[in-house]
């Protein structure tokens, strides 16, 4: 196991809830085991509403296809409703 960054003793506060000191980050992913330890991983959350530049170009190359014809038969799914 690597060696301590930081070591400091915490003290939980009347709501339950324990101070990271210094944390460089907004959002840990948190694991509780049966021994009593905890352990935090870092996250970083990306907003929903940013769509990456793979999903574009995948989306324009899509739009190319269709505007060239290049299409699936139609999907028939009249069984599932009215």
């Amino acid at each position: 196991m690597p060696a301590a960054v930081k070591q400091y003793d915490a003290k939980m506060d009347s709501k339950k809830r324990i101070t990271l000191r210094n944390a460089p980050y907004e959002y840990y992913h948190v694991q509780e085991f049966a021994d009593g330890r905890i352990v935090l991983e870092p996250r970083v959350l990306i907003s929903p509403f940013e769509i990456s530049e793979k999903t574009l170009s995948m989306m324009d190359q899509s739009v190319a296809n269709l505007k060239m014809g290049m299409v699936a038969e139609t999907v028939d799914l009249s069984g599932f409703g009215e």
